[in-house]
């Protein structure tokens, strides 16, 4: 199960108030005062001193974590892999180092050292490593300290695996009452990820009606190459009225060969978990029993609110899968850099998870 801001502000949170945490690094001789959590997703209220320049805890300057940093952490975060946290916020964020310090302090967090490979001109060799962090839920330690724990894992320190989209251009004639424009633009780089993977995987896609007249590299969606000009066009679905009707307004539909669906996808922001469930069990109701994946792409705090909406009886049918922005984006990327073909549609599985419990 991915790890999200609630797990870590939850395990920061049952960590004593009381304490003067040391960083992991001994030489440094400020101490972390935890002021006050804010549940569930942050911020997190820290202070801080240094008694080697005189400071005692009455000096100490408050700083907070916010909830945007803790969910890039928690992002980057995989189980018994090591990460390095200044790697993963870059520059940003003065209390990244807190932040570890603070995860290294609970239970299911050590700190390690592993290897790191190093290549010169033809020359590769092990080097000693950075410290990183290890989540290591199933061996924890006691609260309140820091542990170290020895690995024999080495990190190819390659730049950080980035989705890259041209500039997206929403028509001016969007109704007012639509959502702002920059959750509109994520919506649609969202959308245009899954369009090129579709493309990418052989499938020929559906953009919902009402999308298809944004711009992406200069051209209007609905006349790329692989989209999908009506669906009336496809043999799949082209006796059902009902269900072409039902399918105008879903965002993302990938078809194949005339003959198969692989996935059905509603991209959501914040309120419309339901409404895109009920979007493609409305369509689902309408088509023969066809295999596919209904799947709903959501950023990652919405992840607990799709997994209950979900398991709703209504629903049940869809058998939902779930996928996050980060998942779409790393196949987005790899697709991007690799140019993958020839893989089978149980590849996307890797990408996804199920939400029926």
């Amino acid at each position: 199960m991915p790890i999200t801001a609630h797990n870590l502000v939850h395990s920061i949170n049952q960590l004593s108030k009381q304490v003067h945490y040391n960083y992991i690094n001994q030489s440094t001789s400020t101490k972390v005062i935890i002021e006050n959590v804010v549940i569930p997703e942050g911020p997190i209220v820290i202070s801080r001193y240094d008694p080697q320049k005189g400071e005692g805890p009455h000096d100490a300057k408050k700083s907070t974590i916010s909830p945007q940093m803790i969910w890039r952490v928690a992002n980057a975060i995989t189980e018994n892999y090591p990460i390095n946290i200044d790697r993963v916020l870059g520059a940003s964020y003065n209390t990244r180092s807190v932040l570890e310090t603070l995860l290294a302090h609970t239970p299911e967090f050590y700190y390690c050292f592993p290897g790191r490979i190093e290549s010169i001109s033809s020359s590769t060799a092990v080097r000693p490593g950075h410290k990183h962090l290890l989540y290591n839920p199933n061996n924890p330690h006691t609260a309140g300290t820091i542990q170290r724990i020895e690995t024999n894992i080495v990190i190819s320190e390659i730049p950080a695996i980035e989705a890259v989209y041209d500039s997206v251009i929403i028509p001016e004639t969007q109704p007012e009452n639509q959502i702002d424009i920059n959750m509109q633009r994520r919506h649609a780089q969202i959308q245009i990820a899954l369009l090129k993977i579709g493309l990418q995987l052989g499938s020929r896609v559906w953009i919902a009606q009402n999308d298809r007249g944004m711009q992406y590299e200069g051209t209007r969606i609905a006349e790329m190459a692989g989209v999908i000009n009506t669906l009336h066009d496809e043999r799949l679905i082209t006796a059902y009225d009902d269900a072409i009707r039902a399918a105008l307004m879903i965002d993302v539909i990938w078809f194949r060969n005339s003959r198969f669906m692989p996935a059905v996808f509603e991209v959501e922001h914040s309120t419309g978990v339901t409404s895109g469930l009920a979007r493609m069990q409305n369509f689902k109701d309408r088509i023969p029993e066809i295999r596919t994946r209904w799947v709903i792409v959501a950023n990652n705090d919405l992840r607990e609110q799709v997994f209950r909406l979900a398991n709703q009886p209504q629903f049940l049918s869809l058998n939902t899968k779930y996928m996050s922005y980060t998942s779409v984006e790393e196949l987005y990327s790899l697709c991007q850099r690799r140019h993958i073909t020839g893989v089978t549609d149980d590849f996307l599985d890797c990408f996804m998870e199920s939400c029926i419990s």
